[in-house]
């Protein structure tokens, strides 16, 4: 099938009445993942570190005057969010009371996953103690989890956290994951636990 090139728009960022920032926030308007400065200065065909320097403008501006939403660098990019402060309103008016937290078994799973991925459900059963087939559909559902590769000899798909699970908590990246050492027992003492689960 022949594809027919669509024509470049050509513009002056400086023409727009609002300039770069204006330009940026039009675009983290429409974006439903977060976007990186490198996207963004070839969209606006300026040179990163300007954009950057806009982006973290814009976000102190945002902050100075207490708007309900802020930018934020969040999961190897930017995105608009609503403030933290105002979850209640929000969640409110989305949910209309309905229940949309995940269950304690849904919680306790992906944070194994988050923790140990790549990891085959089994791993996560064992390390839980319960068959997790269904609270890995409910999160691959929500797109908290996704299938990342199979293991080797076994063919065990393998799950690991998405950019979107990282947007939900509010973080860069995995390496912002709370340490867990002071909570739990050596990991000899869990690969233990989990074998005598797999016996």
């Amino acid at each position: 099938m022949l594809e027919i090139p669509q024509e470049q728009v050509a513009f002056d960022i400086n023409d727009f009445p609002g300039g770069v920032r204006a330009a940026i926030e039009a675009v983290l308007m429409v974006v439903d993942e977060p976007v990186s400065e490198m996207s963004l200065a070839t969209a606006l065909e300026l040179p990163v570190e300007d954009v950057l320097a806009h982006l973290v403008a814009l976000a102190a501006d945002y902050d100075q005057s207490n708007r309900g939403f802020a930018v934020t660098a969040i999961a190897g990019g930017w995105r608009v969010y609503s403030r933290s402060e105002y979850a209640p309103v929000v969640e409110k008016f989305l949910l209309d009371g309905a229940q949309a937290k995940l269950t304690q078994a849904a919680l306790e799973t992906l944070a194994v996953i988050a923790y140990r991925q790549p990891v085959s459900r089994s791993r996560v059963s064992s390390v839980r103690g319960v068959n997790v087939d269904g609270v890995v559909r409910t999160l691959l559902t929500r797109g908290l989890i996704e299938e990342m590769r199979e293991e080797g000899e076994s063919g065990a798909t393998l799950y690991g956290t998405t950019s979107y699970f990282l947007q939900r908590l509010g973080l860069r990246s995995l390496d912002e994951l709370p340490a867990l050492a002071p909570y739990l027992p050596e990991v000899d003492v869990l690969d233990e636990l989990a074998e005598r689960g797999r016996a």
